[in-house]
């Protein structure tokens, strides 16, 4: 019970987003074989769904774009503040910070993680780990996304008789980019809306807030 007690908040949203991604393959597969039906074609079974082309594109679009969206998010609160956003750090705090700040090195302390307690590839490595997997995951979602929607898109031009494109002709076609643009922009906004809205609005009791009587121009971070 402790442990589902302290891990609680990784775990409710481990299971919403199996319930969810459970919802979008069976919701997927009826709508697929209703289209399959009116164009005369054989339905298919569920399997064959969430292996298809057509499940796998839709899932990766939007992998990719949450998780650019939380690396570009990182790499820019590194370097850029927003006065008020708990969001932010404080004004003066821009960039890495310093050996002591960080607590590496000489600076570790006894329960630091192992790789923060060293110097060197592994330092470097650990202390950019979230940026990187962040990174990682993105382009391999991209990847995803940019083979499969090549092949739906190459089934789409064989049913309409037209000429199939390579991988590169669709990665830099317009239908692409139509797709990707989609994704990208409705997550900058709801990331630059979380940094606005949280200077001026309060949740009572949630992490992503400020305590509720802390000024405007104030961050959490300075409240604590």
């Amino acid at each position: 019970m402790r442990y589902l007690r302290n891990t609680s908040l990784s775990l409710a949203f481990l299971l919403i987003f199996v319930l969810a991604l459970i919802g979008q393959s069976v919701t997927g597969f009826l709508y697929n074989n209703e289209e399959l039906t009116h164009h005369g074609q054989p339905t298919i079974t569920y399997g064959d769904f969430i292996t298809s082309s057509e499940f796998i594109v839709d899932v990766a679009e939007n992998w990719q774009s949450e998780f650019l969206q939380f690396f570009l998010f990182i790499l820019a609160t590194i370097w850029l503040i927003q006065i008020g956003s708990p969001e932010s750090k404080q004004p003066g705090d821009e960039g890495v910070g310093t050996d002591e700040e960080q607590l590496v090195g000489e600076h570790a302390e006894a329960e630091s993680p192992a790789w923060a307690k060293v110097r060197g590839v592994r330092l470097w490595l650990y202390s950019n780990s979230l940026l990187l997997v962040m990174g990682a995951v993105f382009l391999f979602s991209w990847l995803a996304q940019s083979l499969a929607g090549h092949v739906v898109a190459n089934e789409d031009n064989a049913m309409h008789g037209l000429p199939l494109d390579t991988w590169i002709e669709y990665v830099t076609s317009p239908e692409f980019w139509n797709r990707t643009l989609q994704n990208w922009q409705s997550e900058f906004l709801a990331v630059g809306a979380m940094v606005a809205f949280s200077i001026y609005l309060r949740q009572r009791g949630s992490g992503e807030s400020k305590p509720v009587g802390v000024p405007h121009r104030i961050s959490s971070v300075e409240s604590d």
